[in-house]
């Protein structure tokens, strides 16, 4: 008599290159100043608190649900409507001190560059990868949409405040100094006010290099 066998099926075979996976994790930080801009103008001001919805920022420049393209989209034609991720800028100290060293400046300040946001606490602020949360003690939660590239605009803001006397070659210098520096954008997950002082959990998710 035949013993009939059933072949055992891999469902999941190992892929000829598997792909690494670095876990999740969390980190702790803290709001160590907070800035707002209530002008046409992106650079911003020193506030003792920052009160979001899901348009960001009630009267900010970056509020909204929608913005317009810029170069950061060469995508879509300049000025096309499109989802606003960018409603809230997060920068570091440390970061921001590198990039003044190599413009060969005593500082750059957050607020030269439009930032919302100065946290401590999170090492290398600049290289945490989309999907990052942001909570913060108060109730408000952020998701980081990824790095702000530095540009010409923000670049001339720094030269013309910091005095430089080529205003035109710290504008060009900029991008330049504070690639993978310039902190992150990130959009309004749950409402509410953020107050200087406040204490964040940041959660990391799991993390991989796509190959084909």
């Amino acid at each position: 008599m035949t013993k009939n066998r059933t072949a055992t099926l891999d469902l999941f075979p190992e892929a000829e290159k598997p792909t690494d996976i670095i876990p999740g994790r969390k980190l702790a930080a803290r709001v160590a100043a907070l800035y707002a801009a209530s002008s046409d103008d992106f650079q911003t001001q020193p506030v003792g608190e920052l009160r979001l919805g899901f348009d960001g920022i009630p009267g900010d420049f970056h509020s909204g649900p929608t913005r317009r393209s810029g170069g950061r989209e060469p995508w879509y034609p300049r000025g096309t409507e499109m989802r606003n991720e960018r409603q809230v800028s997060i920068v570091a100290a440390d970061e921001l001190a590198i990039v003044a060293e190599r413009m060969n400046l005593a500082e750059i300040k957050p607020e030269w560059i439009g930032a919302n946001l100065l946290i401590e606490g999170v090492p290398r602020l600049s290289m945490l990868p989309a999907g990052t949360l942001l909570f913060f003690k108060g109730g408000v939660t952020i998701k980081v949409d990824g790095q702000n590239g530095p540009c010409r605009l923000s670049g001339r803001a720094v030269a013309e405040n910091a005095g430089m006397a080529d205003v035109e070659a710290g504008a060009l210098l900029f991008p330049k100094a504070a690639k993978r520096l310039r902190g992150i954008v990130a959009w309004v997950e749950k409402p509410g006010t953020i107050r200087a002082g406040e204490e964040i959990s940041v959660r990391v998710p799991e993390q991989w290099i796509y190959r084909a």
